[in-house]
């Protein structure tokens, strides 16, 4: 399994009224965990866009265990939990400069078409990607 490692310094404008960092700001950084990972890969969004396909999230589930709060680094951690040719879920664990795990879930997306939005085959379209995500997979 690999895993992608990003390290997140919380900013001021990702806290709310108290003082904690906002469940808004989760989905973000999971995005950045999962493009994070994708060019440890040695892939990149822009590259399927070139090739007129999106990667749209079709379910994002997220639990908050201890709050994060302005200041605070936490290490996001990012694999692939799940890949089965059509349908990737990524998993995530959030844990912070003690140790503990403030948040996890996981996010699922497909490939589509770019104009049309019918769902394609990874293993088909992107043999490349097909064969790293097999390799990687949990």
């Amino acid at each position: 399994m690999e895993e992608a490692v990003t390290d997140i310094e919380v900013r001021y404008v990702e806290t709310d009224q108290m003082g904690i960092v906002h469940h808004s700001n989760y989905v973000v950084w999971c995005e950045l965990g999962r493009t994070h990972l994708i060019k440890k890969l040695g892939f990149t969004y822009k590259e399927l866009e070139d090739a007129g396909i999106i990667s749209p999230v079709t379910n994002i589930d997220l639990h908050y265990k201890i709050p994060v709060r302005y200041g605070d680094k936490v290490k996001l951690h990012t694999w692939i939990e799940k890949y089965d040719g059509v349908r990737v879920i990524y998993g995530y664990s959030i844990i912070n400069g003690e140790g503990r795990r403030c948040a996890e879930g996981t996010s699922t997306h497909v490939c589509v078409d770019q104009k049309s939005f019918r769902p394609l085959s990874i293993r088909k379209h992107l043999p490349a990607w097909h064969e790293a995500y097999e390799w990687y997979k949990k």
